[in-house]
C-alpha cells in the first residue's frame, strides 16, 4: 500500500465506473423483468424478511456506486502490487452479479440463482482482500456489498425453500 494514488486517474476511473455499473445493473434489471410487475415473482411466497421492492433498486444503486468507486480508488493505484489481480476480480465479480437477475427472474431458475450468489460472495471476499492490499479504504467500502450479498443470498435461500414449485431447475424444465 505505499503507491502513491493518481487523484486524477482515480477521478477518471470513478467517473466512468460509477455510471458503466449504473447503467449495467440497471439493464439486467430491465431484461429480467425484476420489477413487481413480473406475474411470476408475484405468485411466489416470499420471506418476512422481503424488502419492499423499490427497496432493492434503491441498495442496488447505492452499492453499484460505492463498489465502482473502491474500483476507481485501487485504478488509481498504478504502481500498487496485486492492482491488476484485485481490477480483475473486481470485473469477474460484476460480470457475474449481472447474471443473477435474469437467471432469477427470467429463467426462474431460484436454485442456480443461489449458486450465483454463492460464487459473487466468493469473489467480492476475495476482491476484498486483492483490495485491501493496494488501499484499506478500497477494502472498507466493499464491506456493505458483502453484507448485502449475505442478505440477497439469505433471502434467495429462503424463497427456495418456500417456493420448490416455482424453480425451474427442479421442475427440470
Amino acid at each position: 500500500m505505499t503507491a502513491t494514488p493518481n487523484r486524477g486517474s482515480q477521478w477518471r476511473a470513478g467517473i466512468v465506473l460509477v455510471p458503466l455499473l449504473l447503467v449495467l445493473g440497471g439493464l439486467s434489471a430491465r431484461y429480467s423483468g425484476s420489477t413487481e410487475d413480473n406475474g411470476w415473482y408475484q405468485t411466489l411466497s416470499l420471506p418476512e424478511l422481503q424488502p419492499p421492492g423499490p427497496v432493492f433498486g434503491i441498495a442496488w444503486s447505492i452499492l453499484y456506486t460505492v463498489i465502482a468507486i473502491a474500483a476507481a480508488i485501487v485504478w488509481g493505484r498504478k504502481r500498487a502490487p496485486g492492482r491488476t489481480l484485485a481490477l480483475v476480480l473486481f470485473a469477474i465479480g460484476v460480470a457475474i452479479n449481472l447474471t443473477w437477475s435474469p437467471t432469477f427472474f427470467r429463467f426462474r431458475l431460484i436454485t442456480p440463482a443461489l449458486g450465483i450468489i454463492a460464487v459473487m460472495l466468493i469473489v467480492a471476499i476475495a476482491t476484498t482482500f486483492a483490495f485491501a492490499r493496494v488501499s484499506r479504504v478500497a477494502a472498507w467500502l466493499m464491506v456493505p456489498y458483502l453484507v448485502w450479498l449475505c442478505f440477497a443470498g439469505t433471502l434467495n435461500a429462503r424463497i427456495m425453500v418456500i417456493n420448490p414449485a416455482a424453480d425451474a431447475f427442479q421442475l427440470r424444465v
